[in-house]
């Protein structure tokens, strides 16, 4: 044995040893051990654990999309002696930020409950993925759902979060951007309700095909799984959660606050790309003017093709696709055009390609949307071409 144990102490120096211990804080006999840096192999900035020992770097897209937009509304209400082009990206970001905050708020809004509801209340209530009846229900949530295109996308990229399939988020964005109640009054007031059943008719078979056939995709390995998707369990009981969800959702001001913080989180990523797509969409109609491309609209092949070069080009809120497809089959007489123009907007719509990109984390999954849903849209516009 070692020394220090064949020959032990004296008593007296046991006896010392004893009251320095009694003597001793209780923290002081906890062992010591090695605390490792929360940021040591974190997943996270640093920032998020360390108070700024590792400091994010700066949203530019976000933030300088913003301050060109906000320039851009500051150019419109308080600059009058400014150069035409000057004028119309001023006018443009104001008249978007006019027609579209009520559906972003809703959107972030939106976010919020979304981001509150359990997983297995959302696969419950959208069925379940690669299932007819789950295409139904999300298609059916995107027509009915009262929102514009930029509020809509918010709400579908939490969906997918929350496990929808992709097939039924690409649905649900397909089918709604211009279905909601609203716009579709507003679109019966313009073309009759004749044309406005027939589009919303159609936009929902295209949604349906495109969801089917991603969902198979998927299926065949061909595009990834949603990641968040999950089984429910047996004997899955809805209305409990209900009561939860409504519980958390119960009115005060601090949960207000608490609702908007988290809605603008969940929301970043998507209006880092609405401020973009905002901006971009000004500087286009500020620099190439809209009547070059009504004067190619016309009936025909060539029509249809360069509406939809246009519309990819042109992004423009569900508010203002209306009246251009309005005037594309009253004073063009092309109905197939009007139907392009809608639908392959949110097809190929570059807010909606980034935000899929940055949700999903996958290229093929985001150009799913445009290669599946394009060519549906070509051939229904040039068979309403045909037959109008």
């Amino acid at each position: 044995m070692p020394d220090g144990f064949t020959n032990p102490p004296p008593q007296r120096d046991r006896d010392a040893l004893r009251r320095s211990l009694l003597s001793t804080s209780p923290r002081m006999l906890v062992p010591t051990v090695e605390l490792k840096s929360c940021c040591a192999g974190a997943q996270e900035p640093a920032a998020a654990c360390c108070g700024g020992a590792g400091k994010r770097r700066p949203d530019f897209l976000l933030w300088g999309s913003l301050a060109i937009f906000l320039v851009g509304i500051g150019l419109h209400l308080f600059f009058s002696g400014v150069p035409q082009w000057v004028h119309l990206f001023g006018h443009t970001c104001h008249e978007l930020l006019a027609k579209t905050w009520w559906g972003l708020l809703a959107g972030i809004v939106a976010v919020a409950i979304i981001g509150r509801v359990p997983k297995e209340l959302v696969a419950a209530a959208l069925g379940r993925g690669g299932s007819m009846s789950g295409l139904a229900r999300a298609v059916g949530a995107g027509v009915l759902l009262d929102l514009c295109n930029h509020g809509i996308l918010m709400v579908g990229m939490s969906l997918y979060k929350r496990g929808a399939s992709l097939g039924q988020t690409l649905a649900f964005l397909i089918a709604s951007p211009w279905n909601s109640l609203s716009l579709t009054l507003i679109l019966a007031a313009l073309i009759g309700w004749k044309w406005v059943l027939i589009f919303i008719v159609l936009s929902m078979v295209v949604a349906l095909i495109t969801g089917w056939l991603a969902d198979r995709l998927v299926g065949a390995g061909k595009l990834p799984p949603n990641p968040n998707s999950i089984d429910l369990p047996k004997n899955y009981r809805a209305w409990p959660a209900v009561r939860e969800v409504g519980h958390s959702l119960r009115p005060s001001w601090e949960n207000y606050r608490r609702l908007l913080r988290e809605g603008l989180a969940g929301s970043r990523m998507v209006l880092r790309w609405v401020l973009f797509g905002f901006v971009l969409t000004a500087a286009i109609r500020a620099l190439v003017p809209l009547e070059i491309f009504q004067h190619y609209f016309g009936p025909g092949l060539m029509g249809l093709l360069l509406t939809l070069g246009a519309t990819t080009v042109i992004e423009v809120c569900s508010e203002g696709s209306s009246p251009i497809a309005a005037d594309l089959l009253t004073r063009a007489h092309a109905p197939g055009n009007a139907f392009v123009f809608l639908m392959a907007g949110a097809a190929t719509d570059y807010t909606e390609i980034a935000s899929l990109r940055e949700t999903t984390g996958s290229w093929k999954a985001t150009l799913a949307m445009p290669l599946l849903t394009v060519p549906q849209i070509l051939l229904i516009g040039w068979l309403i071409q045909s037959g109008g």
